[in-house]
């Protein structure tokens, strides 16, 4: 047995940003070198993601994946067993022959994606290089150090519903690099507090660090961020963008998508009304799924309204599956895509979708879940792959910030060789975009 090859596979039941259990394994290689992973979870989550192993029943209200790590000692530890590490592509296609669903659902994405995910960093660790160097051998791609938005408000189901849309992001326009553009999103974050106690507000945190405050209205929380950037002495529009995250898919009704915090439905026209209204008048440079997961004929009149100056972010919509995504392309509907592995299931699947998405010309963002973990992978993944865009939470909680800081390190790492996306990698930002005609992505 060669020295890469996989030795041994464990797993344990850990716990989430959430407290909800979650799958955490350990590969260990013949060699002696080891990987570890953690996998996050979703709270809104597309119906066409692949599926988590639950246990059900009463134990942890159901929640429990002791049926996932079992289904890793028993099933995926045998189906790896003796695989070179550094063959991620055939380990992961071995992965999803032994789960034999399209949608991982009989043994679970989020066993799959802990072993495939372990199985990169043993691999890693047996080359003696960094996690992110592996993810850039593996993609093909340059390592770019990634734009970050950062969480700042937050409704939806990520705050109980205080507002209807999930996410307000901010977006470090002006930053020369990582470094600078994690410290000016501390700076805004703690001004977006000082505004929330002097009015009286909140600031309780929901899922992903974001302050959650009941406002009266979605475009309330628009103009407190843009209150923040200024007090931050972060110009808006020219010092920092916003970003939205509507999930609209939660929004959808049979009349259109309701907006309880407002008492209105709107249709699918008269919420890319909505987008193109809050960017007329606040600095929104990015729109995340503005429509629902199945509303293709709306996703393609919004691309066409609005991706000419925003970037519009398929997440729902496309569920880090090749599939949809080319749907999407050939359809000309968004000009990005946002990624998160456990949509998937495994590491090469994740890397294909998003060399799929640079040949097609769209842009690429690398997010965490709203159930994160202390595990910084996505930080690697994010500059390994060349994505150059990163989204996992505000900088206030340490599955957040283990990610930052780890870019921090990467950045340390990559030292003269370092290279930092800025506002270049937005779609509509001389980076990509796909309001015009889809680029030639046969045999993709």
């Amino acid at each position: 047995m060669s020295s890469d090859a996989v030795a041994a596979v464990r797993a344990r039941e850990v716990y989430d940003s959430r407290g909800k259990p979650t799958v955490e394994a350990e590969v260990v290689l013949a060699g002696g070198a080891r990987g570890w992973a953690m996998v996050p979870s979703g709270a809104s989550t597309g119906r066409h993601e692949a599926v988590e192993l639950r246990d059900g029943g009463p134990r942890l209200r159901g929640l429990g994946v002791r049926r996932a790590v079992a289904a890793v000692h028993e099933v995926l530890a045998p189906a790896v067993a003796g695989f070179p590490a550094g063959e991620q592509g055939a380990i992961d296609a071995a992965l999803c022959a032994a789960d034999g669903t399209p949608d991982r659902s009989r043994l679970g994405a989020n066993a799959l994606l802990a072993v495939s995910m372990a199985v990169a960093r043993a691999s890693a660790a047996h080359a003696a290089l960094p996690l992110w160097r592996r993810f850039a051998d593996l993609s093909g791609a340059e390592p770019l150090l990634p734009l970050p938005m950062v969480n700042v408000f937050s409704g939806g189901l990520h705050a109980g519903g205080g507002v209807d849309v999930q996410d307000y992001l901010f977006v470090p326009l002006a930053a020369d690099g990582v470094a600078e553009a994690i410290e000016q999103a501390v700076e805004v974050r703690l001004a977006a507090g000082d505004l929330l106690r002097e009015r009286g507000l909140t600031t309780l945190l929901a899922d992903e660090g974001g302050f959650g405050p009941p406002l009266p209205t979605n475009s309330a929380a628009l103009d407190l961020l843009v209150d923040a950037m200024a007090r931050a002495g972060m110009a808006p529009g020219s010092r920092g963008g916003i970003a939205l995250d509507l999930a609209a898919s939660h929004l959808a009704r049979a009349g259109g998508y309701a907006l309880p915090s407002e008492g209105v439905v709107r249709s699918g026209a008269e919420m890319v009304a909505l987008v193109a209204r809050w960017a007329a008048t606040s600095p929104v440079v990015s729109v995340e799924d503005p429509l629902g997961e199945d509303d293709w004929a709306g996703w393609r009149q919004a691309t066409a309204d609005l991706g000419g100056r925003l970037q519009v972010v398929g997440d729902d919509l496309f569920v880090t599956q090749e599939a949809r995504l080319r749907r999407g392309i050939a359809e000309r509907v968004a000009n990005a895509v946002l990624v998160k592995c456990n949509q998937v299931g495994t590491v090469s699947e994740t890397l294909a979708v998003v060399a799929l998405a640079r040949r097609a010309g769209y842009a690429v963002v690398v997010s965490a879940r709203s159930g994160e973990t202390e595990d910084p992978w996505l930080a690697d993944l994010a500059v390994g792959t060349g994505a150059g865009q990163i989204k996992v939470g505000a900088t206030r909680t340490s599955e957040r910030t283990s990610k930052y800081n780890r870019l921090l390190r990467i950045a340390e790492e990559m030292g003269s060789a370092a290279r930092f996306a800025g506002r270049a990698a937005l779609a509509g930002e001389g980076g990509a975009s796909a309001a015009g005609p889809p680029r030639d992505i046969a045999g993709a």
